[in-house]
């Protein structure tokens, strides 16, 4: 870590070249990634990485520099040259430290486990997979963990460490089944801010063999239907719909600049009544949360819409500065190399009183969602589009067979208002979201949730 009095140089030089605000972000991590193909190790990476990232504002406006050499005359020379060569000499607050929410799970530390241990690990996971049904083909199995440290100071006098994330683990299973027609995968991608003791939990194992049971359980899936019809959306990881089709364009980035179909609309209703959504990063263990965030304030929990009333945004500095707003502990970025911007945390719709039975037998015809694939939207007009997972239609208040290829189609503002049922069975699950600052773990939740109506793309039957 570096020197308290080498970051105070960093921002004397900072304000010395007439900037209003100067922020100085270290990171020094440490990873291991994994990937392998039944028993077969195709990827492999373990090595440690640490670096700068300096931002300043003046007025509204914003530069960032970064560098993996942190020397003294590295750094200070790089502000000179992109800031200016100083004399004009602004204030700065002293730093006073603070102590982050220790909201990491104890455990092992991913050096406590040497890659071999960790590759035999993933390869028993494969074997189990394929031991579960006789269908299973091909196992692939990946794994990733790391232990960042951080230091965050800036000149509004914020000084804060935090071995933010000591250790933190993902597992991911896809299994391969062929069978009658062709061959379908099942997958699942747990995830958890632990130690490698992860790998050595009874509930690990369990995963090779649903991700094994997912896929034999599509094994004769029909094209899906298109058209018009109601959804619904199963609980934990199905919550990545919501985080796509209404959450990035809750994000400050989207939002202060007007390129979001949700700006200005703050006390206005925007989606039904059975609509609670919630980010919140400083959830003890979970995935997506931090104890500080990439500014250095600790992180909380945001209710962005209340009972379908928009409530607030996703805030950064800068973007509160220019909203008039406060920041709301959400600023977030890869590594050091990017600077940071509002990002989502653990984003999840609250649970609601309905039950999952009563929702699939209200449905004449319609699709039910087990998990969602992947998704991408456009903050600024609210188009989201959706590939799904594994997938089965509904007929006649029941679930019938298994379809492939489906596709959700719409817009944030047209679906939200369509929630007519949110059940109590809430889950959180785990994943991936690549926006401007990089690839970040967030977790995205919800109970089930029915749609009245919805457009689904695919192949008709």
């Amino acid at each position: 870590m570096l020197a308290e009095s080498y970051i105070e140089r960093i921002l004397d030089q900072a304000v010395s070249c007439g900037v209003d605000y100067a922020e100085v972000f270290f990171e020094d991590v440490e990873r291991t990634r994994a990937d392998l193909v039944d028993s077969e190790v195709v990827r492999c990476a373990c090595g440690c990485e640490s670096g700068i990232g300096i931002r300043v504002f003046r007025g509204l406006e914003s530069e960032y520099l970064y560098s993996a050499d942190v020397r003294e005359e590295c750094v200070l020379g790089l502000i000179r040259k992109r800031l200016g060569t100083g004399g004009v000499f602004g204030k700065r607050t002293p730093l006073s430290r603070f102590t982050p929410h220790g909201i990491v799970t104890q455990g092992k530390l991913p050096h406590d486990r040497s890659l071999k241990e960790k590759i035999g690990y993933l390869k028993e996971a494969v074997d189990t997979g394929k031991r579960e049904e006789a269908c299973i083909v091909q196992g692939r199995a990946y794994y990733v963990d790391a232990d960042q440290r951080v230091q965050i100071a800036n000149t509004d006098g914020v000084y804060a460490q935090d071995r933010r994330i000591r250790s933190r683990v993902r597992f991911m299973m896809t299994a391969a089944a062929e069978g009658g027609v062709g061959r379908q995968t099942g997958y699942i991608g747990p995830g958890a801010m632990c130690g490698p003791e992860f790998l050595e939990s009874e509930a690990f194992l369990g995963y090779a063999r649903e991700a094994a049971r997912n896929a034999k359980g599509m094994l004769g899936a029909r094209p899906c239907p298109v058209g018009r019809m109601p959804v619904i959306i199963s609980n934990g990881f199905g919550g990545l719909f919501f985080h796509e089709a209404c959450g990035h364009s809750l994000e400050g980035s989207a939002v202060a600049s007007g390129c979001s179909e949700f700006a200005d609309r703050l006390g206005q209703r925007i989606a039904s009544e059975k609509v609670t959504l919630i980010d919140d990063g400083s959830i003890a263990g979970e995935w997506g949360s931090l104890g500080i965030d990439d500014e250095g304030i600790l992180t909380r929990k945001n209710v962005l819409i209340e009972g379908g009333i928009l409530k607030n945004y996703l805030l950064d500095r800068l973007n509160a500065k220019k909203m008039g707003l406060k920041p709301t502990g959400s600023s977030r970025r890869e590594n050091y190399r990017f600077a940071p911007v509002s990002r989502m945390t653990n984003t999840y719709i609250a649970p609601g009183t309905d039950k999952l039975e009563d929702m699939i037998g209200s449905v004449e015809r319609g699709l039910f969602v087990k998990n969602i694939n992947a998704g991408s939207v456009d903050p600024v007009t609210g188009e989201f589009n959706f590939n799904t997972g594994e997938t089965y239609l509904i007929e006649k208040g029941k679930i019938t067979i298994p379809v492939m290829s489906a596709t959700l189609i719409g817009t944030g503002g047209d679906i939200l208002p369509k929630v007519d049922m949110v059940s109590d069975n809430f889950a959180l699950g785990h994943g991936y979201c690549y926006a401007g600052s990089g690839q970040l773990p967030i977790g995205a939740g919800q109970p089930a949730v029915r749609i009245t109506e919805m457009t689904v793309g695919g192949k008709d039957l």
